[in-house]
């Protein structure tokens, strides 16, 4: 696999272009599936497995890998379909990802390859697929459907995060937040919309929401379209990188390049890696980044983002 993962390292390059790499791998059956190679920390044979007292069924055990305890995540159970027998595991995969701070695997039957794409090739799952869905796009690649699984809602479901500011938080905002603009959300999962915008109500803010970074700039477009500036009609935006159609790295440069968009204040909630997007905040012109999602950091940011006006 390590043949697979060598253009991991020129991933950079992509940031700013509205593209992306897709590892491709399959569960049980012929369907493909794909996960943005920027989550990808290693892709290996499936090592020994250690069971879990009390665990989730979806979690197949742990591994040791690397020094490091990480939970192994059945993902074809995770979505719905029957698990991988545990006579095939010696010759499955693990993909090893982070998400959300934690790292986990994922278990898959088979990984194919990377295809560079464009995000502009990448479109939102089928209007009436149903809230249940575990897909946040859709795209074709050799003439094949390839579904792009929402992970952040498998992560929730497998292990929740708090969503909940704490009271003390909450105490500080009594004051603070009443009054001001709308906060505009844009990402593709609905459960990131969901986290992000029980967050921001709990200390009083309004939220408008767009699914991809293509809706968002048609918005910001369509409110300033009588001359006002995007500042005029929010305080603040905030957007994930990984988007069907136009990335948030790429709504950003399009965005700080608009006069009339370029003043409003835009922070990057992602997933991704931190590190990686402290150095990619600054290319592209962003305000700030932070690595989700802890709804105690992100409220106490919005309101100090609100606190300097």
């Amino acid at each position: 696999m390590a043949g697979v993962l060598d253009s991991v390292n020129q991933r950079t390059q992509l940031v700013g272009q509205n593209r992306l790499e897709l590892l491709l791998f399959r569960l049980r059956g012929r369907q493909i599936y794909g996960i943005n190679v920027f989550k990808v920390k290693e892709v290996l044979q499936c090592p020994r497995l250690s069971s879990i007292p009390n665990s989730r069924n979806v979690v197949r055990g742990v591994a040791h890998i690397r020094g490091e305890t990480i939970p192994i995540i059945d993902l074809s159970m995770s979505i719905g379909l029957p698990g991988i027998p545990q006579e095939d595991l010696a010759t499955s995969f693990v993909i090893i990802t982070e998400y959300n701070r934690k790292t986990q695997g994922f278990l898959v039957t088979a990984v194919d390859r990377i295809m560079n794409m464009n995000w502009e090739d990448i479109l939102p799952p089928p209007k009436g697929a149903g809230r249940d869905v575990y897909l946040t796009a859709v795209t074709k690649i050799d003439d094949k459907l390839v579904e792009i699984i929402d992970v952040e809602k498998v992560l929730a479901e497998v292990s929740p995060l708090g969503e909940n500011v704490t009271e003390a938080v909450l105490s500080k905002s009594a004051d603070r937040v009443p009054g001001h603009l709308p906060v505009l959300v844009v990402d593709d999962s609905s459960v990131a919309r969901r986290q992000i915008e029980r967050c921001l109500t709990a200390i009083g803010m309004e939220v408008a929401t767009r699914n991809d970074g293509k809706q968002a700039y048609d918005y910001l477009k369509e409110i300033t379209s009588d001359g006002s500036r995007a500042k005029d009609h929010l305080s603040l935006i905030i957007s994930d990188v990984e988007m069907p159609e136009m990335d948030g790295y790429t709504l950003v440069t399009k965005v700080k390049g608009d006069p009339a968009l370029a003043d409003v204040f835009i922070m990057l909630h992602t997933s991704l890696s931190g590190v990686f997007n402290q150095a990619m905040v600054k290319k592209v012109g962003a305000d700030d980044f932070m690595a989700k999602f802890s709804p105690d950091e992100l409220a106490e940011r919005v309101m100090e983002i609100i606190d300097q006006g």
